[in-house]
């Protein structure tokens, strides 16, 4: 199975020892993505202007992959405050119509730079 790292200067590089994304084969495994901006900054706003943006990179990523948002067959949400889940849950339907993956969601304790929200995913190739 040929293992590919997928890099894109569409979405945040990643701030650590690990890959925006890896193809393994079918498979694309994306790493978290919390609201960063390409240029590494935090989006301004609240948990809407995050959530676009989460999902804005996890599109970047897929797209520089060769798939798209239709492709991905699980996710897993991280939430500081799981009081956003509704407003979460809004933009997630809006980005995964045809099929919603799996998916997890789970409140943590903190996640990186502040933020209030991460989004892994896992898409898959025809």
């Amino acid at each position: 199975m040929e293992i590919t790292q997928v890099i894109t200067d569409q979405a945040p590089a990643a701030i650590g020892p690990y890959s925006q994304a890896i193809r393994a084969g079918n498979l694309l495994f994306c790493s978290g993505q919390i609201p960063l901006l390409p240029d590494g900054s935090v989006v301004e706003g609240g948990i809407r202007e995050q959530t676009l943006q989460v999902m804005k990179n996890l599109r970047a990523l897929v797209d520089a992959a060769g798939a798209d948002l239709s492709r991905v067959v699980k996710t897993t949400i991280y939430l500081a405050d799981l009081g956003d889940f509704a407003v979460v849950n809004e933009i997630y339907a809006e980005s995964f119509t045809a099929h919603p993956p799996a998916r997890a969601t789970v409140q943590v304790a903190g996640l990186p730079k502040g933020v209030r929200i991460e989004i892994d995913a896992i898409a898959m190739f025809a």
